[in-house]
């Protein structure tokens, strides 16, 4: 009887454990402080590590000058009389703005609808990318797609996205697939990976307080094998060897990742490169808020992205009552944070706000989230107390992403998947439509050889059994591409300079960039090394006309071009408009007739308008031809940079292909 109930004992006990485990229980003001010390905290970082942003490269930060303080951003805070928006703010200002008009689980779609409406201006790398994708039509996560997306790498994604954890207190397996599903609007593989880590941390931050545990916490969200997970074990490594001298932690660190990177990606504002810095922060720092925080300045590179969130991890650890006073009552005569003020300055229709309204709003949506996961709130009104089911995990909404359109060409063999690994899990099926001949469609897949060229219009169904979608598809069958019968390529620079290129405020890795249009624009590839050409060729910036095309020696009869566009710069690297040209039996350049464009060319100038590594199907009525060429302006646009202002205007371009006609 005695072991009998020995055993029932210890089957209760680890019963209760494991109930303890599936489960937290926090107040709903602590929770409310805790969401109050990740935006106020961001804030601090934000505003603080402005200053150093991309200052320190070649050397750390000064150690002596600590601690930095606000310097010149106090000048604008007095401006503002509170807290300024920056882009480590006001995206996630957006994202709440989203969460309570669709409610805490949004699609990519709308996700997509509010960056197109509210992000018009203050952009740069992978966001900029992702938001020119948008505009020319696809969604995410196609457009944080490494192989469309050249800025996928960046650092982008983790410094906009840390609200899905700081929305799912406690939810850690739900806090990173969250986090993961939102990084690839504007990235892919190892460059989302930190953002995975802070979401981890962000959402464990609320029951834990030790930063080394915070990390192992983040670390066993990432892939086991991934680059990040390695780099987060080299800076622990890194710290346990020289424990009392950051400096040299910070130099192996900016030897690997920065000094010896792989030319393609290295950047000052490498993902990998700026999660390692804000891991040194917070390893040195041991969890002393102004010391991580003067830290995650003094690793430069792109410091105030790492301040800010580094900083906002440290709010919620501490909550808003922990956080250093002088540092979120800057001004003398406030006596609120930041004279509860939050200003907008960069985004479109963006409201400013009050920053405990924020607070607020924050909180009526996590409370949302955690009831609708398995939680509760119980209470009395002023004592609440908040369950959270810590085992939720996110399951990404039920929607078709739109992406590249399956590239076929007849006699080819075509392998083309609808979804990503995301949506994959849910039902694919056809549902209406003429598929082409030789092609099959099962589970979302199109396989086959296509024999006929053509259009064809599909209609595909996607469904979890509970929800049903359908949507339409345009199918293009094209001839055989005979760019690579040409006996020449034409255009009108025939190689790059590359001393002007060195003043162009470029972007990328100069081994993207070819020297001559041969074979970059027949060459089949359409990323990566070597698969760009720019048509740079001087510093004069004068109104400039550029062409690309092809000459044969025997005639062809032909009625359609493909173009792919290649790197765009922040201010440069696209036709603002665009035609074909053929020679006619006297040798003279006219233009073809019933030309179309699909899609069309952005209808502005702006740069947010222009993507990166498409295509633009030109048709037209078709021509006997031994010569053809895509004509048009090349973009020329001021810069903020002083050292690009007398560079012409150029264009980018990474694939040319022609095709016959069929028509008699």
């Amino acid at each position: 009887m005695k072991f009998r109930y020995l055993i029932f004992l210890v089957l209760f006990v680890t019963a209760q454990v494991t109930v303890a485990q599936k489960s937290r229980t926090i107040s709903k003001a602590e929770l409310c402080d805790k969401i109050a010390g990740a935006w106020i905290g961001q804030m601090i970082g934000n505003i603080y590590g402005l200053p150093h942003e991309n200052k320190y490269v070649n050397a750390p930060g000064d150690e002596s000058k600590w601690p930095y303080g606000y310097t010149k951003n106090l000048d604008k805070l007095k401006q503002y009389k509170g807290a300024f928006s920056d882009d480590d703010t006001d995206v996630e200002y957006m994202y709440l703005l989203t969460m309570e008009k669709y409610g805490y689980e949004p699609t990519y779609e709308q996700m997509r609808d509010a960056w197109m409406f509210h992000i018009r201006d203050r952009v740069w790398l992978a966001n900029r990318g992702a938001l020119g994708l948008m505009h020319f039509g696809y969604t995410p996560p196609f457009t944080g797609d490494k192989n469309i997306n050249p800025h996928w790498f960046q650092i982008d994604p983790q410094l906009i996205n840390e609200i899905w954890a700081y929305t799912a207190p406690g939810m850690i397996k739900y806090a990173a697939q969250k986090s993961d599903w939102a990084a690839l609007i504007t990235s892919d593989e190892w460059g989302a990976e930190p953002t995975v880590m802070y979401g981890a941390m962000y959402a464990a931050a609320f029951f834990e307080k030790d930063i080394r545990k915070l990390i192992d916490i983040g670390l066993k969200e990432l892939p086991a094998n991934g680059r990040y997970a390695q780099t987060v074990r080299d800076m622990i490594a890194l710290h346990q060897k020289y424990p009392n001298k950051w400096q040299d932690a910070w130099k192996e660190m900016a030897e690997k990742y920065y000094i010896n990177e792989p030319d393609l990606t290295k950047t000052i504002w490498n993902a990998n490169l700026n999660g390692a810095c804000g891991i040194l922060a917070m390893l040195y720092g041991k969890g002393d808020f102004q010391k991580t925080l003067d830290l995650s300045c003094a690793m430069g590179f792109d410091a105030d992205n790492q301040a800010a969130t580094v900083a906002g991890l440290l709010g919620i650890v501490y909550g808003f009552k922990g956080l250093p006073a002088n540092l979120y009552l800057p001004i003398e005569g406030w006596t609120k944070p930041f004279n509860d003020t939050y200003i907008n300055i960069t985004r479109h229709e963006l409201p400013d706000a009050s920053i405990q309204d924020m607070i607020d709003r924050t909180l009526a949506v996590t409370l949302d989230l955690i009831k609708a996961e398995g939680g509760s709130v119980t209470g009395k009104a002023g004592a609440e107390k908040v369950t959270i089911n810590t085992t939720a995990t996110f399951d990404v909404p039920v929607e078709f992403y739109v992406g590249p359109a399956p590239r076929m060409e007849v006699n080819k063999p075509v392998d083309f998947v609808f979804y990503s690994d995301a949506n994959k899990k849910y039902n694919w099926t056809l549902a209406g439509g003429q598929l082409p001949k030789g092609i099959t469609f099962d589970k979302g897949k199109l396989s086959g050889t296509p024999t006929v060229p053509g259009k064809y219009n599909i209609t595909v169904q996607l469904d979890n059994g509970n929800k049903f979608l359908k949507k339409d598809f345009d199918l293009l069958v094209r001839t055989e591409n005979i760019a690579t019968s040409a006996s020449a390529v034409l255009s009108n620079v025939n190689e790059l300079n590359w001393k002007v290129i060195d003043s162009a405020w470029v972007t990328f890795g100069k081994s993207m960039y070819a020297t001559t249009p041969d074979p970059v624009l027949r060459d089949g590839k359409f990323n990566g090394t070597g698969s760009v050409f720019y048509s740079l060729a001087a510093k004069a910036k004068i109104p400039k006309v550029d062409y690309y095309g092809y000459e044969w020696k025997d005639e062809q009869r032909v009625d359609m071009i493909g173009f792919f566009t290649g790197g765009m710069e922040e201010f440069g690297g696209w036709f603002t408009s665009l035609n074909v040209q053929y020679k006619n039996a006297e040798g003279k350049w006219v233009p073809v007739e019933r030309t179309t464009i699909n899609p069309p060319l952005p209808k502005t100038d702006i740069v947010f308008f222009q993507p990166h590594f498409v295509e633009y199907v030109i048709s037209f009525a078709p021509v006997k031809t031994k010569a053809i060429r895509i004509i048009g302006d090349a973009a020329i646009q001021d810069h903020w940079n002083k050292y690009t202002k007398k560079v012409s205007g150029f264009t980018s371009i990474s694939e040319l292909s022609v095709y016959r006609s069929e028509s008699k």
